[in-house]
Protein backbone atom coordinates (compact mmCIF):
# COMPACT_ATOMS: atom_id res chain seq x y z
CA UNK A 1 0.00 0.00 0.00
CA UNK A 2 1.16 3.26 -1.20
CA UNK A 3 0.34 6.37 0.93
CA UNK A 4 -1.95 8.62 -1.41
CA UNK A 5 -1.61 12.80 -1.15
CA UNK A 6 -1.99 13.55 2.25
CA UNK A 7 -5.44 14.92 4.08
CA UNK A 8 -5.35 15.59 7.60
CA UNK A 9 -9.03 13.89 7.68
CA UNK A 10 -10.60 11.04 9.79
CA UNK A 11 -12.05 9.58 6.76
CA UNK A 12 -8.46 9.50 5.05
CA UNK A 13 -7.56 7.43 8.18
CA UNK A 14 -9.97 5.33 7.69
CA UNK A 15 -9.65 4.46 4.36
CA UNK A 16 -5.78 3.43 5.09
CA UNK A 17 -7.00 1.21 7.33
CA UNK A 18 -9.45 -0.70 5.07
CA UNK A 19 -6.39 -0.91 2.71
CA UNK A 20 -4.36 -2.69 5.28
CA UNK A 21 -3.39 -6.11 4.61
CA UNK A 22 -2.09 -6.69 8.53
CA UNK A 23 -6.04 -4.75 9.68
CA UNK A 24 -7.31 -8.55 10.84
CA UNK A 25 -4.29 -8.94 13.06
CA UNK A 26 -5.54 -6.24 16.03
CA UNK A 27 -7.84 -8.88 16.76
CA UNK A 28 -5.13 -11.91 17.55
CA UNK A 29 -4.14 -8.80 20.87
CA UNK A 30 -5.68 -7.81 24.32
CA UNK A 31 -6.25 -4.29 24.07
CA UNK A 32 -6.34 -2.53 27.50
CA UNK A 33 -9.38 0.14 27.81
CA UNK A 34 -10.06 3.18 28.68
CA UNK A 35 -13.49 3.95 30.19
CA UNK A 36 -14.48 1.17 28.23
CA UNK A 37 -13.20 1.63 25.16
CA UNK A 38 -9.92 0.44 23.41
CA UNK A 39 -7.03 2.25 24.73
CA UNK A 40 -4.72 4.10 22.51
CA UNK A 41 -1.65 1.52 22.74
CA UNK A 42 1.69 3.20 21.80
CA UNK A 43 3.94 1.57 23.64
CA UNK A 44 5.00 -1.45 22.07
CA UNK A 45 8.85 -0.49 22.49
CA UNK A 46 7.87 -0.64 25.94
CA UNK A 47 6.03 -3.59 26.34
CA UNK A 48 4.01 -5.27 23.70
CA UNK A 49 0.45 -6.22 24.19
CA UNK A 50 -1.33 -9.95 24.73
CA UNK A 51 -1.65 -12.17 21.97
CA UNK A 52 -4.62 -13.90 22.51
CA UNK A 53 -3.03 -17.19 21.85
CA UNK A 54 -0.87 -16.87 25.00
CA UNK A 55 -3.29 -17.96 27.63
CA UNK A 56 -3.81 -20.99 25.48
CA UNK A 57 -0.02 -21.82 24.76
CA UNK A 58 0.06 -21.37 28.85
CA UNK A 59 -2.61 -23.74 29.21
CA UNK A 60 -0.80 -26.52 27.44
CA UNK A 61 2.60 -26.40 29.25
CA UNK A 62 0.52 -26.03 32.29
CA UNK A 63 -1.94 -29.21 31.25
CA UNK A 64 1.69 -30.95 30.20
CA UNK A 65 2.81 -30.47 33.70
CA UNK A 66 -0.23 -31.75 35.35
CA UNK A 67 -0.94 -34.96 33.12
CA UNK A 68 3.11 -35.56 32.52
CA UNK A 69 5.14 -34.76 35.75
CA UNK A 70 8.54 -35.59 35.20
CA UNK A 71 8.27 -37.32 31.49
CA UNK A 72 7.03 -34.06 30.34
CA UNK A 73 10.33 -33.54 29.41
CA UNK A 74 10.39 -36.56 27.29
CA UNK A 75 6.50 -36.82 26.44
CA UNK A 76 3.40 -35.34 25.29
CA UNK A 77 2.52 -32.67 22.61
CA UNK A 78 5.56 -30.81 22.89
CA UNK A 79 7.86 -32.47 25.10
CA UNK A 80 10.65 -29.50 27.29
CA UNK A 81 13.84 -31.12 26.76
CA UNK A 82 13.70 -29.36 22.86
CA UNK A 83 11.69 -26.71 23.50
CA UNK A 84 13.76 -23.98 22.48
CA UNK A 85 14.11 -25.76 18.70
CA UNK A 86 10.54 -24.92 18.65
CA UNK A 87 11.37 -21.53 18.51
CA UNK A 88 14.40 -21.35 16.33
CA UNK A 89 12.43 -21.22 12.93
CA UNK A 90 10.25 -18.35 13.75
CA UNK A 91 12.80 -16.03 15.23
CA UNK A 92 15.54 -16.92 12.72
CA UNK A 93 13.09 -15.00 9.74
CA UNK A 94 12.84 -12.23 12.61
CA UNK A 95 16.32 -11.61 12.91
CA UNK A 96 17.65 -12.95 9.68
CA UNK A 97 19.39 -15.33 10.95
CA UNK A 98 19.85 -19.57 10.47
CA UNK A 99 18.05 -21.24 13.20
CA UNK A 100 20.84 -22.54 14.14
CA UNK A 101 22.07 -19.39 15.10
CA UNK A 102 19.54 -18.14 17.29
CA UNK A 103 18.25 -19.64 20.95
CA UNK A 104 16.48 -18.47 23.64
CA UNK A 105 17.81 -18.02 27.10
CA UNK A 106 18.00 -16.23 30.15
CA UNK A 107 17.31 -12.45 30.24
CA UNK A 108 18.72 -9.91 28.46
CA UNK A 109 21.78 -7.93 29.93
CA UNK A 110 22.45 -11.56 32.08
CA UNK A 111 22.50 -12.75 27.94
CA UNK A 112 24.64 -9.59 27.84
CA UNK A 113 27.45 -10.50 29.74
CA UNK A 114 27.14 -13.81 29.27
CA UNK A 115 28.16 -13.03 25.56
CA UNK A 116 31.17 -10.33 26.80
CA UNK A 117 32.49 -13.31 28.50
CA UNK A 118 33.00 -14.90 24.87
CA UNK A 119 33.68 -11.99 22.84
CA UNK A 120 35.41 -9.80 25.19
CA UNK A 121 38.58 -10.61 25.50
CA UNK A 122 40.65 -7.74 26.57
CA UNK A 123 44.43 -7.80 26.21
CA UNK A 124 47.23 -4.84 26.89
CA UNK A 125 47.13 -3.90 23.39
CA UNK A 126 43.14 -4.61 22.57
CA UNK A 127 40.79 -3.95 25.60
CA UNK A 128 38.80 -0.87 24.22
CA UNK A 129 34.75 -1.38 23.78
CA UNK A 130 33.44 1.20 21.27
CA UNK A 131 29.18 2.01 21.94
CA UNK A 132 26.76 4.87 21.32
CA UNK A 133 26.50 8.01 23.91
CA UNK A 134 23.43 8.08 25.40
CA UNK A 135 22.86 4.05 25.26
CA UNK A 136 20.75 2.05 27.37
CA UNK A 137 21.57 2.44 30.87
CA UNK A 138 21.75 -1.38 31.25
CA UNK A 139 24.42 -1.74 28.86
CA UNK A 140 26.28 0.95 30.04
CA UNK A 141 26.38 -0.83 33.46
CA UNK A 142 27.34 -3.95 31.99
CA UNK A 143 30.26 -3.14 29.66
CA UNK A 144 31.76 -0.67 32.69
CA UNK A 145 31.60 -3.79 35.30
CA UNK A 146 32.88 -5.65 32.61
CA UNK A 147 35.64 -3.71 32.22
CA UNK A 148 36.23 -3.00 35.75
CA UNK A 149 36.38 -6.70 36.02
CA UNK A 150 39.40 -6.99 33.61
CA UNK A 151 41.27 -4.74 35.49
CA UNK A 152 40.53 -1.97 33.07
CA UNK A 153 39.65 2.09 33.62
CA UNK A 154 36.28 2.62 32.22
CA UNK A 155 37.59 5.95 31.81
CA UNK A 156 39.69 5.18 29.38
CA UNK A 157 38.20 1.78 27.90
CA UNK A 158 34.87 2.52 27.11
CA UNK A 159 34.58 5.46 23.36
CA UNK A 160 31.31 6.86 23.23
CA UNK A 161 30.40 8.10 19.61
CA UNK A 162 28.51 11.43 20.33
CA UNK A 163 26.56 13.25 17.68
CA UNK A 164 27.80 16.47 16.33
CA UNK A 165 27.56 19.82 18.10
CA UNK A 166 23.93 20.68 18.00
CA UNK A 167 22.78 17.39 16.61
CA UNK A 168 20.85 14.88 18.59
CA UNK A 169 21.52 11.24 16.35
CA UNK A 170 24.70 9.99 15.06
CA UNK A 171 26.15 9.92 11.37
CA UNK A 172 27.52 6.50 10.28
CA UNK A 173 30.41 8.10 8.92
CA UNK A 174 31.21 9.08 12.52
CA UNK A 175 30.98 5.70 13.79
CA UNK A 176 33.04 4.39 11.66
CA UNK A 177 35.55 6.74 12.19
CA UNK A 178 35.74 6.86 15.54
CA UNK A 179 36.49 2.69 15.25
CA UNK A 180 39.64 3.85 12.59
CA UNK A 181 40.71 6.27 15.28
CA UNK A 182 41.01 3.09 17.77
CA UNK A 183 41.57 0.47 15.79
CA UNK A 184 45.16 -0.58 17.54
CA UNK A 185 43.30 -0.88 20.56
CA UNK A 186 39.82 -1.87 20.33
CA UNK A 187 38.59 -5.56 21.25
CA UNK A 188 34.52 -4.92 20.74
CA UNK A 189 32.33 -2.43 19.04
CA UNK A 190 28.89 -2.74 20.82
CA UNK A 191 26.20 -0.74 19.94
CA UNK A 192 22.08 -0.97 20.14
CA UNK A 193 20.54 -1.99 17.18
CA UNK A 194 17.85 1.15 17.53
CA UNK A 195 18.72 3.90 20.35
CA UNK A 196 15.79 3.56 23.17
CA UNK A 197 15.74 7.30 23.50
CA UNK A 198 15.83 8.60 19.66
CA UNK A 199 14.49 5.82 17.96
CA UNK A 200 17.54 5.74 15.48
CA UNK A 201 18.08 2.58 13.90
CA UNK A 202 21.45 2.37 12.93
CA UNK A 203 23.83 0.82 9.82
CA UNK A 204 24.59 -2.68 11.36
CA UNK A 205 26.37 -3.82 8.55
CA UNK A 206 28.65 -0.88 8.00
CA UNK A 207 29.57 -0.74 11.81
CA UNK A 208 30.33 -4.23 11.74
CA UNK A 209 32.23 -4.04 8.64
CA UNK A 210 34.03 -1.69 10.50
CA UNK A 211 34.75 -3.73 13.35
CA UNK A 212 35.94 -6.23 11.57
CA UNK A 213 38.54 -4.25 9.55
CA UNK A 214 39.87 -3.19 12.77
CA UNK A 215 40.21 -6.87 13.98
CA UNK A 216 37.51 -6.37 16.72
CA UNK A 217 34.74 -8.15 17.36
CA UNK A 218 30.99 -6.17 16.29
CA UNK A 219 27.81 -6.96 18.67
CA UNK A 220 24.22 -5.58 19.29
CA UNK A 221 21.94 -5.14 21.56
CA UNK A 222 18.56 -5.79 19.86
CA UNK A 223 16.13 -4.77 22.21
CA UNK A 224 14.41 -2.22 20.40
CA UNK A 225 15.17 -3.57 17.38
CA UNK A 226 13.91 -7.10 17.64
CA UNK A 227 10.34 -7.58 15.93
CA UNK A 228 10.83 -3.84 14.88
CA UNK A 229 13.05 -3.19 11.75
CA UNK A 230 14.52 -6.05 9.13
CA UNK A 231 17.17 -7.63 10.31
CA UNK A 232 20.01 -9.70 8.24
CA UNK A 233 22.00 -10.50 11.02
CA UNK A 234 24.29 -13.52 9.49
CA UNK A 235 24.51 -12.00 6.23
CA UNK A 236 25.49 -8.79 7.64
CA UNK A 237 28.12 -11.36 9.45
CA UNK A 238 27.65 -9.77 12.81
CA UNK A 239 29.27 -11.96 15.86
CA UNK A 240 27.13 -11.50 18.35
CA UNK A 241 23.43 -9.67 19.33
CA UNK A 242 20.85 -10.11 22.23
CA UNK A 243 17.43 -8.88 22.81
CA UNK A 244 14.53 -9.41 25.01
CA UNK A 245 10.74 -10.95 23.99
CA UNK A 246 8.28 -8.55 25.55
CA UNK A 247 8.44 -4.93 23.53
CA UNK A 248 7.81 -5.02 19.86
CA UNK A 249 7.94 -9.73 20.14
CA UNK A 250 5.44 -9.33 22.35
CA UNK A 251 6.40 -12.42 24.86
CA UNK A 252 5.22 -10.74 28.51
CA UNK A 253 6.52 -8.81 30.72
CA UNK A 254 10.20 -9.58 31.54
CA UNK A 255 9.90 -12.33 28.96
CA UNK A 256 13.39 -14.11 27.32
CA UNK A 257 15.89 -13.32 25.66
CA UNK A 258 17.11 -14.28 22.31
CA UNK A 259 20.78 -14.65 21.40
CA UNK A 260 22.49 -14.82 18.42
CA UNK A 261 26.04 -15.83 17.54
CA UNK A 262 26.99 -16.48 14.21
CA UNK A 263 27.45 -19.95 12.57
CA UNK A 264 31.59 -19.15 12.67
CA UNK A 265 31.61 -18.65 16.42
CA UNK A 266 28.82 -21.26 17.33
CA UNK A 267 30.84 -24.43 16.51
CA UNK A 268 34.13 -23.16 17.85
CA UNK A 269 34.41 -25.23 21.07
CA UNK A 270 37.59 -22.92 21.83
CA UNK A 271 35.98 -19.84 22.43
CA UNK A 272 35.71 -18.84 26.21
CA UNK A 273 31.87 -19.27 27.68
CA UNK A 274 30.65 -20.06 30.86
CA UNK A 275 29.22 -23.48 30.61
CA UNK A 276 26.32 -25.31 32.15
CA UNK A 277 24.50 -28.24 31.86
CA UNK A 278 21.55 -27.24 29.63
CA UNK A 279 24.22 -26.12 27.01
CA UNK A 280 25.74 -30.13 26.63
CA UNK A 281 24.72 -31.95 23.72
CA UNK A 282 21.56 -33.37 24.44
CA UNK A 283 22.26 -37.44 23.76
CA UNK A 284 24.94 -36.91 26.23
CA UNK A 285 23.34 -34.28 28.77
CA UNK A 286 22.08 -36.89 30.97
CA UNK A 287 24.92 -39.02 30.92
CA UNK A 288 26.67 -36.74 34.13
CA UNK A 289 29.97 -36.59 32.54
CA UNK A 290 32.52 -33.93 33.93
CA UNK A 291 33.73 -33.00 30.18
CA UNK A 292 31.77 -30.16 28.44
CA UNK A 293 30.99 -31.05 25.26
CA UNK A 294 28.55 -27.62 23.81
CA UNK A 295 25.52 -28.17 21.75
CA UNK A 296 26.39 -26.76 18.16
CA UNK A 297 25.37 -22.98 17.33
CA UNK A 298 23.71 -20.87 19.98
CA UNK A 299 22.35 -23.43 21.81
CA UNK A 300 25.72 -24.12 23.16
CA UNK A 301 25.46 -21.43 25.53
CA UNK A 302 22.63 -22.24 27.07
CA UNK A 303 22.97 -22.85 31.22
CA UNK A 304 20.26 -23.39 32.92
CA UNK A 305 17.67 -25.50 32.47
CA UNK A 306 14.85 -24.01 29.83
CA UNK A 307 12.24 -21.99 31.68
CA UNK A 308 9.48 -23.81 29.85
CA UNK A 309 6.88 -21.39 31.03
CA UNK A 310 8.46 -18.64 29.96
CA UNK A 311 8.57 -19.79 26.64
CA UNK A 312 5.39 -20.80 25.98
CA UNK A 313 3.88 -16.91 25.31
CA UNK A 314 6.99 -16.37 23.15
CA UNK A 315 6.00 -19.23 20.98
CA UNK A 316 2.66 -18.01 20.86
CA UNK A 317 3.96 -14.27 19.67
CA UNK A 318 6.37 -15.55 17.30
CA UNK A 319 3.68 -17.86 15.52
CA UNK A 320 2.29 -14.68 14.63
CA UNK A 321 5.13 -12.56 13.67
CA UNK A 322 5.57 -16.16 10.63
CA UNK A 323 1.85 -15.52 9.58
CA UNK A 324 2.77 -11.60 9.04
CA UNK A 325 6.05 -11.37 7.63
CA UNK A 326 8.84 -9.12 8.67
CA UNK A 327 8.62 -7.60 5.05
CA UNK A 328 5.32 -6.42 5.43
CA UNK A 329 5.17 -5.33 9.16
CA UNK A 330 8.12 -3.58 8.12
CA UNK A 331 6.06 -1.81 5.01
CA UNK A 332 3.24 -1.15 7.41
CA UNK A 333 5.76 0.61 9.90
CA UNK A 334 7.17 2.73 7.69
CA UNK A 335 3.37 4.20 6.37
CA UNK A 336 2.46 4.55 10.48
CA UNK A 337 5.50 6.76 11.07
CA UNK A 338 4.86 8.84 8.02
CA UNK A 339 1.70 9.33 8.62
CA UNK A 340 2.89 10.90 11.97
CA UNK A 341 5.39 12.66 10.90
CA UNK A 342 3.33 14.22 8.61
CA UNK A 343 0.62 15.07 11.13
CA UNK A 344 3.44 16.73 13.17
CA UNK A 345 4.74 18.79 10.72
CA UNK A 346 1.08 20.21 9.84
CA UNK A 347 0.81 20.81 13.74
CA UNK A 348 4.14 22.75 13.31
CA UNK A 349 3.14 24.86 10.56
CA UNK A 350 0.60 26.54 12.82
CA UNK A 351 3.15 27.02 15.79
CA UNK A 352 6.65 25.01 16.18
CA UNK A 353 5.64 23.10 19.45
CA UNK A 354 7.34 19.66 18.66
CA UNK A 355 10.68 18.38 17.47
CA UNK A 356 10.48 15.03 16.28
CA UNK A 357 14.07 13.78 17.12
CA UNK A 358 13.87 10.51 15.75
CA UNK A 359 15.49 10.74 11.58
CA UNK A 360 13.36 11.92 8.99
CA UNK A 361 14.93 8.68 6.84
CA UNK A 362 12.54 5.66 7.10
CA UNK A 363 15.23 3.53 6.77
CA UNK A 364 17.03 5.00 9.97
CA UNK A 365 13.94 4.63 12.28
CA UNK A 366 11.49 1.87 13.70
CA UNK A 367 8.30 2.04 15.09
CA UNK A 368 9.36 4.85 17.35
CA UNK A 369 8.86 8.53 17.14
CA UNK A 370 10.33 10.45 19.84
CA UNK A 371 8.88 13.84 20.49
CA UNK A 372 10.62 16.07 22.18
CA UNK A 373 9.06 19.53 23.89
CA UNK A 374 11.05 21.66 25.94
CA UNK A 375 8.55 23.11 27.98
CA UNK A 376 4.95 21.33 29.56
CA UNK A 377 5.93 18.26 28.05
CA UNK A 378 4.96 15.90 31.25
CA UNK A 379 1.75 18.25 31.74
CA UNK A 380 0.96 17.09 27.91
CA UNK A 381 2.02 13.68 28.80
CA UNK A 382 -0.41 13.62 31.67
CA UNK A 383 -3.34 14.76 29.60
CA UNK A 384 -2.92 12.25 26.78
CA UNK A 385 -2.99 9.85 29.37
CA UNK A 386 -6.07 11.19 30.76
CA UNK A 387 -7.75 10.95 27.36
CA UNK A 388 -6.79 6.85 27.09
CA UNK A 389 -3.73 7.55 25.15
CA UNK A 390 -0.55 5.01 26.79
CA UNK A 391 2.96 5.85 25.67
CA UNK A 392 5.80 6.82 27.99
CA UNK A 393 7.41 10.01 29.13
CA UNK A 394 11.37 10.19 29.62
CA UNK A 395 12.80 13.25 31.39
CA UNK A 396 15.22 15.38 29.08
CA UNK A 397 19.03 13.87 28.89
CA UNK A 398 19.83 16.18 26.79
CA UNK A 399 20.51 19.69 27.25
CA UNK A 400 18.90 19.33 30.67
CA UNK A 401 16.58 22.21 30.59
CA UNK A 402 13.31 20.58 32.07
CA UNK A 403 11.98 18.97 28.63
CA UNK A 404 11.40 15.81 27.73
CA UNK A 405 10.61 13.25 25.30
CA UNK A 406 7.05 11.29 24.58
CA UNK A 407 8.03 8.28 22.90
CA UNK A 408 5.46 7.40 20.38
CA UNK A 409 5.45 3.86 18.88
CA UNK A 410 2.68 2.94 16.25
CA UNK A 411 3.22 -0.53 16.03
CA UNK A 412 2.18 -2.56 12.95
CA UNK A 413 0.78 -5.46 14.43
CA UNK A 414 -2.10 -3.80 16.45
CA UNK A 415 -2.02 -0.31 15.96
CA UNK A 416 -4.06 1.71 13.47
CA UNK A 417 -3.89 4.54 11.32
CA UNK A 418 -7.28 6.09 12.75
CA UNK A 419 -5.91 5.65 16.16
CA UNK A 420 -2.69 7.89 14.61
CA UNK A 421 -4.94 10.23 13.61
CA UNK A 422 -6.96 10.66 17.27
CA UNK A 423 -3.41 11.07 19.08
CA UNK A 424 -2.89 13.87 16.85
CA UNK A 425 -6.17 15.33 17.13
CA UNK A 426 -5.63 15.61 21.13
CA UNK A 427 -2.38 17.23 20.36
CA UNK A 428 -3.97 19.45 18.70
CA UNK A 429 -6.15 20.60 21.05
CA UNK A 430 -3.83 20.63 23.68
CA UNK A 431 -3.34 24.33 25.22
Amino acid sequence: MQLPPFLPTLAYAQELDKQDTLRSFRQAYHLPLHEGKPAIYFCGNSLGLQPKSTAAALEEELTQWRDYAVEGWFHGKRPWLPYHQYLQPALAEVVGAKPEEVVVMNTLTVNLHLLMVSFYQPTRQRYKIIMEAGAFPSDQYAVASQVRFHGFDPQDAIVEVVPRPGEIVLHTEDIVKTIEEHADSTALILFGGVNYYTGQYFDLSAITQAAHRAGAYAGFDLAHAAGNVPLQLHDWDVDFAVWCSYKYLNSGPGGPSGVFIHERHGNDEKLPRFAGWWGQKEQERFLMQKQFSPIPGAAGWQISTAPIISLAPHRASLELFQKAGMTVLRRKSEQLTAYLARHLERLNQQAQRFRILTPDDTEKRGCQLSIYLQHDGKTLFDQLSTNGVICDWREDNLSHSGGGVIRVAPTPMYNTFEEVYRFTKLLEDFD
